[in-house]
């Protein structure tokens, strides 16, 4: 059967909660991908009250949705990145300006978000996990192979006991492969998944958007790292290389159309879609194909309709039987 289409609520939280759900049960969405941000739930609260995830299920019941997964970007980005003043934005107001307190807040918002599914019932955590070496992701001025083991060995530090809370209460940590993470192409992924020593806590959130502009085949990515994907996004990306432009963007903001590529709604980029859906419909995945919309160039609310429209004309099956299976049959005498 055709996989169930979630919306990523991340970009719609502004609205109270109970609009999303509204917008999406009309729209024809199956579900939503929660977040952990406090305008849609309360980390702490969905943690220690069962009664409260409760209510929040019901709310989503009511409206004919399902929820899959639920997002805890920021919590994780705080985690792995250190002594950035960008993180003031994701954190408390007590904790800014004050790295060490930033990231002890972040690791035990981490930690918490394994009894929040668990009560909420959603197996799968997406996020990022920040990075101890992106900022070095040049190697000039000289970056000596020592320098990069302690940076691994630091971010190993932080991450594998959280990890290991997720292994020990059955769920899994999806990570968004992404630039700013410690896996963002195919070779850091597979070099994190080696230092992990492909943890059981531990997968993968496959994105497209942020495979296709760095150049890296998103078919390719979903093949080799299949066993390992527990969420998908569906996003899309358009990528014009003008001759002037270049891929890290050229210090402008989303959405300037001198960029390289920008961040569109799903049909209206790069990304080959159909050719994502082929590939998905060989692997054992089941989770939803979660919309995470996001484009400067479109209205949201028409956006969340357009990319459900487009989504689901792609959403089928595999075939069940070889399409010259009655030929060959035929043919027999």
């Amino acid at each position: 059967m055709a996989r169930p289409i979630s919306l990523c609520v991340g970009q719609f939280s502004e609205m109270p909660l109970e609009e999303i759900c509204k917008m999406a049960s009309e729209i024809g969405y199956d579900g939503l991908e929660m977040s952990f941000r406090s305008s849609i739930i309360n980390l702490p609260r969905a943690a220690a009250d069962p009664a409260y995830c409760d209510e929040i299920n019901g709310l989503l019941g009511r409206y004919g949705l399902k929820a899959w997964a639920v997002s805890a970007h920021m919590y994780g980005q705080c985690v792995g990145d250190y002594d950035d003043p960008r993180l003031d934005n994701l954190c408390p107001q007590e904790y800014r300006g004050k790295p060490d307190e930033i990231r002890r807040w972040a690791c035990e918002q981490m930690m918490l978000t394994v009894p929040a599914a668990k009560n909420l019932g959603i197996p799968v955590v997406t996020g990022f996990m920040g990075s101890t070496l992106w900022r070095y992701f040049y190697f000039y001025p000289q970056t000596f192979p020592d320098f990069v083991e302690e940076k691994w060995a630091e971010f190993l530090d932080l991450w594998v006991p959280i990890l290991d809370e997720y292994k020990k209460n059955g769920v899994k940590f999806a990570l968004e492969v992404h630039p700013t993470e410690m896996a963002y192409d195919y070779y850091t992924t597979q070099e994190l998944l080696e230092r992990l020593h492909y943890h059981e806590g531990f997968g993968i959130n496959f994105d497209p958007s942020h495979l296709v502009w760095q150049g890296v085949d998103p078919v390719v990515f979903l093949r080799d790292f299949a066993p390992y994907i527990c969420n998908t996004h569906m996003k899309d990306v358009y990528v014009k290389m003008d001759g002037k432009n270049g891929i890290l963007g050229s210090y402008q903001r989303f959405g300037d159309l001198r960029r390289a590529w920008n961040f569109r709604s799903l049909g209206h980029g790069s990304v080959n879609f159909d050719d994502i859906i082929r590939q998905i419909n060989t692997m054992d995945y089941r989770g939803p194909l979660a919309v995470e919309w996001e484009d400067n160039g479109m209205e949201k609310r028409f956006g969340a309709r357009d990319a459900f429209v487009y989504l689901k004309s792609l959403n089928y099956a595999p075939s069940d039987i070889a399409f010259d299976a009655v030929t060959i049959n035929s043919d027999r005498k």
